[in-house]
């Protein structure tokens, strides 16, 4: 479910939405990420859903593993499925995450724009969500 804030936005956002968003192919990569071993049940199952397209083609999946953030003390695993020929969205995903300590205004949109978000829409989310945190 989301909450109200991502409700509130003039356009849908893509949680939830990303494997209808792909299928489409309106959607380029969508990323999942928790400690290793630790998905819930059900972002696994949705995981699996991914994983049926990946054999037949439709998908590329890559898994990254790394430190958690902050005070976690397990490995952060990275699932990134991408349409074919976007590959390199993951690459230039985990280079935002892994770069600058300070996370800026420019950060949020590229990593918009790696997901898929049109320029409007972030836009939007750098005027009236992230300048306002």
């Amino acid at each position: 479910m989301l909450n109200s804030l991502l409700r509130s936005l003039p356009y849908l956002v893509h949680t939830n939405r990303e494997f209808g968003l792909m299928m489409a192919g309106r959607k380029p990569m969508a990323v999942f990420v928790d400690g290793k071993d630790r998905f819930p049940e059900v972002v696994a199952r949705y995981i699996r859903l991914f994983d049926r397209h990946v054999t037949s083609g439709r998908f590329v999946r890559a898994d990254r593993l790394g430190p958690g953030a902050g005070v976690r003390t397990y490995m952060a695993h990275r699932i990134f499925f991408t349409l074919p020929g976007e590959e390199w969205r993951v690459d230039a995903y985990l280079a935002l995450i892994d770069g600058d300590d300070r996370w800026t205004a420019d950060h949020e949109r590229r990593q918009g724009e790696l997901l898929g978000y049109e320029d409007w829409m972030n836009d939007y989310w750098i005027e009236h969500v992230y300048s306002g945190r």
